[in-house]
């Protein structure tokens, strides 16, 4: 059953901040860069927000998601729950995974049509990848908001 320790309720409780709060803020961020930077600069600026988020962000998860594991330990004390946060955390992993590759192809594409913004194919590419990664963010923050509420349910009995 879930340990009841204080320590790592709390460890849980600011790494998840870290990482919700984070997944939140990147909307705000992404939406104010659209207005306010040239296509140019939002490239550089998301490559380099990229690489010192990555850092954070996977740190955030892998301590959640650890110290979650933690708390339900042992799996055989495990129930429908437990085992559906697991399978969500597992998810969330795969589609942030999915996400951070799915990011960096884009870089390199929306670079390519910034020396050649007359290529039709490269730019259809980066319109097509645009739609791509907003589904992947929708899906990172379901299964996100899922993994939440599953854990609140774990912890609050």
């Amino acid at each position: 059953m879930l340990a009841h320790n204080s320590v790592l309720i709390a460890v849980e409780i600011l790494a998840s901040s870290v990482w919700v709060g984070s997944f939140v803020c990147l909307t705000v961020v992404t939406s104010t860069a659209r207005a306010s930077l040239d296509a140019t600069s939002r490239v550089a600026f998301f490559r380099r927000l990229g690489r010192r988020y990555g850092v954070v962000g996977s740190v955030a998860l892998a301590v959640a998601i650890g110290v979650g594991l933690a708390m339900i330990w042992p799996p055989s004390s495990w129930g429908q729950l437990e085992d559906s946060a697991v399978a969500l955390a597992a998810a969330l992993v795969v589609a942030t995974a999915t996400g951070v590759r799915q990011a960096r192809r884009m870089t390199r594409l929306r670079r390519r049509l910034l020396a050649n913004d007359t290529d039709e194919q490269l730019a259809a590419r980066v319109q097509r990848g645009a739609i791509v990664a907003v589904s992947l963010r929708t899906l990172i923050g379901v299964l996100t908001l899922a993994l939440v509420v599953v854990a609140a349910r774990i912890i609050g009995g």
